[in-house]
């Protein structure tokens, strides 16, 4: 019993260390995020770069193994961007001191009355 007490101890002097609050992260100085920014900007276009040589390299290597086996060589299907959708233009609001085309009254209509 007085073992059982013993290690019920030490498993709640332990496992508060497991709930401690963790601090904050520091704030990020400016100079420092910008530079990160730029160098993640690079290895982005490095990487983009890098995917497009593979990319030819391996139809270059595609269509010389074809003209090896003596098979015809596929042409390249063009790829058709998409146009930008086209946004109707907003109605422009009545400008002040102008008449609109319909006058808005606040008369109600008659109401049906037999007589």
């Amino acid at each position: 019993m007085t073992m059982r007490k013993i290690m019920a101890a030490f498993s709640v002097v332990f496992s508060a260390n497991a709930f401690a609050k963790i601090p904050p992260a520091p704030p990020a100085d400016p100079l420092v995020a910008a530079a990160k920014a730029e160098k993640d900007k690079a290895a982005a276009d490095k990487t983009k770069l890098d995917q497009a040589r593979y990319e030819d390299k391996a139809v270059a290597s595609f269509q010389a193994n074809m003209k090896t086996a003596g098979k015809p060589v596929p042409k390249p299907t063009p790829i058709i961007v998409a146009a930008a959708p086209v946004v109707a233009p907003a109605i422009a609001p009545p400008v002040a001191g102008k008449a609109s085309a319909a006058p808005v009254t606040d008369a109600k209509a008659p109401a049906n009355t037999k007589k």
